[in-house]
């Protein structure tokens, strides 16, 4: 399977991140092209080399309009009736001007931009979901409802830019497994606006609950709020690094020089699954409910389905009392059922919902493009447990059935005969 493993070694921030997933593609320009096209105004992502223990890699810059760059993020800068917070560590590692008059911005401030993007919806259900991790790390640290918690407007635009960036390069790359590293948070003291904080900083400290993490040695902040929602949003498993064939590698330096060299190292591959056993687990979440509109429970869904779940479906069901209902289930990553649970509590009229954690057996699983003369089409293949498939995208056979005014299996035929020929013309 196509595996991205994530070394922390050095901790983690959004923009360190965003240039080490940057160098697996082939072509930075056009991506950063593409980041400075999708809606955020005021805002501009440059990237260039980078060198850091004699070793090469890419650094990324956020530049906001008023001036201020946030060349590495730090914790976000919060204001909670009244009480600011540092944006994400201390100002050595967030190049990040403070001279100029500071607005703030709520959680529906952030969901308003992140609605408003020219970016697909899979990615604002993830950059929603990665950024509300933040604010409720920061309600809970600061100990005041969501509603309450404000970001500092460079800041939130910092952090915004970073995680979508992220969630952006992460569609590109499709990775069916992430694997992170324990973390490295660093140790000592960061001073902030209202006081002196240990490290991690709350935040981080509480979205890193559950993930593998350690101090060392390098005194200061390693690891930011916005690299650890990132981190633990996608991540599929926690540990080392995992058997697999490395096909490209990627440095995101931060700004800070360090003993060791300052960067967050990432490594794409394929993994071998080929038999033996399950090759991954999955948490199955399941509500009964019989008091919601057929409206509101779609919605739920499709909730569930942009904030990232690996599937989610609905069946007919007898309840007590001789009621008819619906079981919905929800199938997410392991690491992220407790946010499930929570977005179905939210948006279902449920009182509870109960979880299982199930073994799976995947198939290596590969998607290639073709071109045919009724236009391109993708296959997706999956290999392993002495087993090889191959289908057709749906959506494109679709596509092309409605363009030829074809049926769906008149077109299949159509390709599946050319590719035929083609092979065996090879």
């Amino acid at each position: 399977m196509k595996t991205l493993f994530i070394e922390c070694s050095m901790g983690a921030a959004g923009d360190m991140l965003m240039a080490a997933l940057l160098e697996l593609l082939p072509n930075k320009e056009v991506f950063l092209k593409k980041m400075n096209s999708i809606g955020i105004k005021g805002v501009r992502v440059s990237a260039k080399a980078s060198i850091k223990c004699g070793i090469m890699g890419t650094h990324v810059s956020v530049f906001i309009e008023n001036g201020a760059s946030a060349t590495e993020e730090t914790s976000v800068d919060v204001d909670i009736t009244g009480l600011e917070h540092n944006h994400e560590h201390n100002k050595n590692r967030h190049e990040h001007a403070h001279d100029h008059k500071h607005n703030h911005m709520g959680i529906r401030d952030i969901e308003a931009i992140l609605s408003g993007l020219s970016v697909s919806e899979t990615v604002k259900g993830q950059a929603l979901a990665t950024y509300n991790l933040i604010a409720e790390a920061e309600s809970t640290a600061h100990g005041r409802p969501l509603n309450e918690v404000h970001f500092h407007e460079v800041g939130s635009l910092d952090a915004i830019v970073d995680i979508v960036g992220v969630c952006l390069l992460m569609e590109e790359i499709a990775p069916d497994s992430v694997i992170v590293s324990s973390v490295h948070v660093g140790s000592g003291f960061v001073r902030c606006a209202h006081g002196i904080l240990p490290v991690p900083a709350p935040a981080t400290a509480h979205i890193l609950q559950d993930v593998p993490s350690y101090g060392g040695k390098i005194k200061g902040e390693l690891c930011t709020p916005t690299g650890a929602a990132i981190l633990k949003y996608f991540a599929n498993d926690f540990g080392s690094m995992p058997e697999m064939r490395v096909q490209k590698i990627g440095y995101g330096m931060g700004t800070k020089d360090f003993e060791a060299v300052n960067c967050v190292r990432v490594f794409l591959g394929k993994s071998e699954r080929c038999g033996g056993g399950p090759n991954g687990s999955v948490a199955e979440l399941r509500c009964n409910v019989d008091d919601m509109t057929s409206e509101a429970l779609g919605s739920a869904c499709r909730t569930l389905m942009e904030a990232g779940a690996r599937d989610v479906f609905t069946t007919p069901v007898g309840m007590k009392k001789d009621r008819p209902g619906i079981l919905l289930t929800c199938v997410c990553d392991t690491e992220k059922a407790d946010r499930f649970a929570a977005l179905i509590l939210k948006h279902t009229t449920t009182f509870g919902v109960r979880k299982a954690v199930l073994s799976r057996y995947m198939l290596e699983r590969e998607t290639i493009t073709r071109q045919t003369p009724f236009g391109e089409v993708h296959l997706k293949t999956g290999k392993g447990y002495n087993v090889t498939k191959t289908k057709l995208e749906y959506e494109d056979v679709a596509a092309l059935a409605k363009k030829h005014d074809f049926s769906i299996g008149e077109t299949e035929r159509r390709i599946w005969t050319h590719l035929n020929l083609q092979e065996t013309e090879i």
